[in-house]
């Protein structure tokens, strides 16, 4: 009964969590280049001496899925999208450096070219600045180029860094960039390609998400009805100890 009491009573905190995680993807299902959080159960036992017969269930973060999302055309020149594996080298608000899938880049007030949030992008050498009122494109090795109305020519003003660092490094912070694990910026991969005009989409698969909230529910029910049944358990041996 003792273990029943606490792998229940754990099972259902954690289920509310995976609920938390679920709904926090599908409020992300048309994030650009969101990558959605991915969760397991798994049963611990508690140390102690005294406490052996006690299991406590737990959650274990898994990570992310770093699976590819859907492949939008925009046809606009600031939209991007990294073919494959990689990433896009932006500075966050930390001043370090992280990394992001999302690819609808702007200019900013103060010419540095930056995501939709104020993020710049970094290039090699710091955040990209690009000159007032010109026409920007994006070249596949990350290349930006400029062309103003008063000179016809195209001049390159910066190369974003775009970097390819094992997943199994990586974590996402509560911005919802990723970071290489101890904090070192990765290094630049001149393999990774980028597609312009156009965005990849979130990689949440809305069914699966929405089903598995339904099939937590159902867990978080069951998690409850255990606890019912012990403590119906414990009054029944109450009862008859009573009555000796």
């Amino acid at each position: 009964m003792d273990r029943l009491i606490y792998t229940s009573m754990t099972g259902a905190k954690h289920l509310m969590h995976r609920q938390d995680t679920l709904a926090q993807n599908l409020a992300n299902a048309s994030t650009t280049g969101y990558r959605a959080d991915t969760v397991a159960l798994r049963a611990v036992p508690v140390r102690g001496n005294e406490a052996g017969t006690r299991v406590f269930t737990v959650e274990t973060t898994t990570g992310s899925d770093f699976a590819s999302g859907p492949m939008q055309s925009t046809g606009r020149p600031l939209d991007v999208a990294v073919q494959g594996p990689g990433w896009i080298a932006v500075q966050a608000l930390d001043g370090n450096e992280a990394y992001t899938r999302a690819g609808n880049l702007q200019v900013g007030a103060d010419g540095t070219l930056q995501l939709p949030n104020g993020l710049p992008v970094l290039g090699e050498g710091g955040p990209i600045t690009v000159p007032a009122d010109a026409q920007l494109s994006v070249a596949p090795d990350g290349t930006v180029s400029a062309a103003t109305a008063n000179s016809p020519t195209v001049n390159q003003v910066g190369r974003i860094k775009l970097v390819n660092p094992d997943s199994a490094e990586l974590e996402k912070g509560l911005d919802g960039l990723f970071r290489v694990r101890g904090g070192d910026p990765a290094g630049a991969d001149e393999s990774v390609r980028l597609a312009e005009g156009t965005l990849e989409g979130s990689n949440v698969n809305v069914v699966e998400a929405m089903i598995g909230m339904i099939a937590a529910a159902r867990q978080f029910e069951m998690q409850m009805k255990l606890l019912s049944t012990a403590e119906q358990n414990e009054q029944k041996a109450g009862s008859m100890l009573s009555n000796f």
